[in-house]
């Protein structure tokens, strides 16, 4: 049976960093970085207190940058091949390192980097971090591979488009043309190498992954997508190597990058493969076509994926007025017995804010998807930091223009973390999320039990509108727990139909009174449900009831 748990998503370089007095399109020097020991065992208990059990630290692995540690035997980067002045994090520059800027001294950044997952683990925290297995940096160098190792593209045969033991594909006779050059410092590459987003030409746009090469797992897609698995590529090799390598230094999950761009083959092969040594480590898959969802999670061994084009993206038109909430119930049901697999969230890095100008503008009014991602079934659920406290995402740092996300591409801060740090926060929002969080994953209805969709029986309910309230059931043993949403700014009386199939499903009696308390507020009052009669209840604006019943 599925447990739920719940993730915080951090940006490590973003995350410590206090300067108050950052500069758009800025250098490290100028603006500064937060640092793996900014994660003091303080923190990290603030942030499990939260209700938070795993900790997904977003952008450790080295990646390209405009920042020169040359010094430090690392080598330097093209600034035509990098987004911003930081560099995305998912331009990996060696898989067998860490981002230099997030350590205090760089020659020990691999040993910071342990002792921050040995503190998460010792604040009670899993840890998760990136595993970009689609492209790399276009000037991929692992200073850190072990000895056996070789760098990626090294043995390849250049001279083929496509071969099944090359690393890269390329594009014969062309040379590579980067949509942003440097006359002082320009780039050459010939023959041009396939990029990242499957992009075959050899002058790709900035709308481009131009800073990375996609990686061959022997699937030609020049000649009708024909697969050669057998030998196994060499780049499956490299890349099992590289998860053995992190699940041994202890990592205890990855979430895996653009995962579907991969071909399930290879997921199937290396993730049971690291299970067999490693049986705990969790994989998350960012993927968004739900035609792949069973093949990513029943061959490719994924144990959850990215509701994104599901619910995340329904409840998005659902807070935005423009559908019902009585859509949500083909949410689920569209995922059906998978659903519990399904990663919710209603922020991460790519996505706007919650409170940003471009959304909702009020973080508060996003509390009842945030109460339906969260207590629906059993699936895990991700926060986004500063989420919890209100964070507008309306900065403009640089690269990343004022778009209502934070900047994964710049030396930035954000005054939301500077201010919690200061104790000086949205003090109501952040308990709200606090009791809803540890709510989840405490009461063993929400973290354990079965779901019953109240919907289908109010949809011509003249006193429930469908529009803009959503009820579901949700039960563990003798506990049952009745979930009543408003999505609209007005409070609410509504009178709830309780079918009697529901009293069926969960071979209870129809008609019974029980002792209950409200878990919000904790009144305790005597309430009856019955398919006689509805539950009657009062939803404040944009609010929510959670009412918990002790079954005779």
């Amino acid at each position: 049976m599925h447990e739920k748990f719940i993730v915080y998503q951090v940006l490590p370089r973003l995350f410590g960093n206090t300067n108050e007095f950052c500069i758009p399109n800025s250098s490290l020097n100028v603006n500064g970085s937060g640092k793996f020991s900014d994660f003091t065992s303080e923190l990290l208990a603030e942030i499990r207190e939260l209700g938070c059990t795993h900790i997904w630290y977003t952008g450790i692995l080295e990646h390209s940058t405009k920042s020169d540690y040359s010094g430090y035997g690392i080598r330097s980067c093209n600034p035509s091949l990098v987004k911003g002045i930081a560099g995305s994090p998912y331009a990996i520059m060696d898989y067998y390192d860490v981002d230099p800027d997030l350590a205090c001294f760089v020659p020990d950044r691999m040993e910071e980097f342990r002792q921050l997952i040995v503190r998460s683990h010792e604040a009670g925290l899993k840890v998760i971090i990136d595993f970009v297995p689609n492209h790399v940096s276009r000037e991929y160098y692992s200073d850190k591979k072990p000895d056996n190792e070789t760098d990626f593209g090294s043995n390849d045969q250049t001279g083929y488009p496509f071969h099944p033991m090359n690393n890269f594909y390329y594009i014969n006779n062309e040379k590579y043309i980067p949509p942003v050059d440097n006359p002082l410092n320009p780039y050459q590459e010939c023959p041009a190498k396939v990029t990242g987003n499957d992009c075959f030409v050899s002058n790709p746009t900035v709308n481009d992954w131009y800073e990375t090469v996609k990686l061959n797992y022997g699937v030609d897609y020049i000649n009708g997508r024909k697969s050669y698995f057998n030998p196994l590529p060499d780049t499956w090799l490299k890349m099992l190597n590289i998860l053995n390598y992190w699940a041994k230094f202890g990592v205890d999950g990855f979430r895996c990058d653009m995962a579907e761009m991969v071909p399930v083959e290879f997921w199937e092969w290396s993730l049971s493969s690291v299970k067999k040594d490693f049986p705990e480590t969790i994989f998350i898959a960012e993927i968004y076509n739900p035609g792949n969802y069973n093949d990513y999670l029943t061959r490719g061994c994924f144990d959850y994926l990215y509701d994104k084009v599901g619910l995340y993206d329904y409840l998005k038109l659902v807070l935005q007025g423009k559908k019902p909430a009585s859509g949500i119930t083909n949410c689920w049901q569209s995922v059906n017995d998978i659903q519990d697999k399904m990663l919710n969230f209603m922020e991460n890095h790519d996505e706007q804010r919650l409170a940003s100008d471009f959304f909702l503008g009020d973080p508060m009014n996003a509390i009842p998807a945030l109460a339906v991602s969260l207590l629906l079934n059993r699936s895990p659920f991700m926060i986004y930091f500063g989420q919890e406290l209100g964070e507008r995402g309306m900065d403009s740092e640089g690269y990343s223009r004022e778009d209502g996300r934070t900047s994964i591409f710049d030396y930035w801060s954000l005054s939301t973390i500077r201010e919690w740090f200061k104790g000086k926060y949205n003090v109501n929002l952040r308990l709200l999320y606090k009791h809803l969080l540890n709510l989840s994953i405490n009461e063993k209805a929400f973290r354990l039990g079965s779901t019953y969709d109240l919907e289908y029986a109010n949809l011509d309910n003249a006193d429930f509108n469908p529009a803009f309230h959503y009820a579901f059931v949700r039960k563990h043993g003798n506990e049952l727990i009745i979930v009543v949403i408003n999505f609209d700014d007005n409070r609410s009386d509504v009178k709830i139909n309780i079918p009697e199939a529901l009293f069926s499903y969960f071979k209870i009696s129809d008609g019974i009174i029980c002792s209950g308390q409200d878990l919000i507020t904790y009144n305790k009052a005597e309430y009856a449900i019955s398919s006689a009669a509805p539950f009657i209840i009062s939803i404040a604006g944009r609010g929510l009831r959670v009412i918990k019943l002790l079954l005779q």
